[in-house]
């Protein structure tokens, strides 16, 4: 499979209300970005929609703010013929039928295999913790398939 043809994703989660130069600038010619909660910030939701298509889950500290009726606790979806789960919370995400599972509020960046499929919580670019710094997560993929994962540090 040449990597040329692979779709690029970003994960992000936990920004707070604040998006970065380095995240902005990491994030520009993603093909999708996924936002795993706590946004804190409608205008930052809609600026994040002008780079790539966006899809995000409401975190704990989200629900005074209005994103559309399409984010809510939990987003499944199918990309390049992977199926996704999005939640703020793992324990919110579905055990079966997925082939990704995305979470956030940890603040604490983790990328595993879990069973078939991949496990993501990119930390966080604003608020990281356990001192491996501001982190977000990128993913390769093509033709139902995850090429790669890793964790980008900003």
């Amino acid at each position: 499979m040449n990597l040329r043809d692979a779709k690029r994703i970003d994960i992000i989660s936990d920004t707070h209300g604040h998006l970065s130069d380095a995240l902005l600038g990491a994030l520009e010619g993603a093909d999708l970005i996924i936002h795993a909660g706590d946004i804190t910030s409608e205008a930052d939701y809609h600026e994040l929609a002008t780079i790539a298509p966006l899809r995000a889950v409401l975190g704990n500290n989200d629900w005074y703010y209005d994103y559309g009726p399409e984010v809510q606790a939990l987003a499944g979806f199918t990309f390049e013929g992977l199926r996704f789960a999005v939640a703020h919370y793992r324990e919110e995400l579905p055990s079966r039928g997925v082939d990704v599972a995305v979470c956030g509020h940890t603040h604490r960046a983790r990328a595993v295999r879990l069973g078939g499929g991949w496990l993501v919580n990119p930390g966080s670019p604003t608020y990281p913790r356990g001192g491996r710094g501001a982190t977000m997560a990128r993913m390769l993929v093509a033709e139902g398939s995850v090429l790669s994962v890793e964790i980008i540090d900003l």
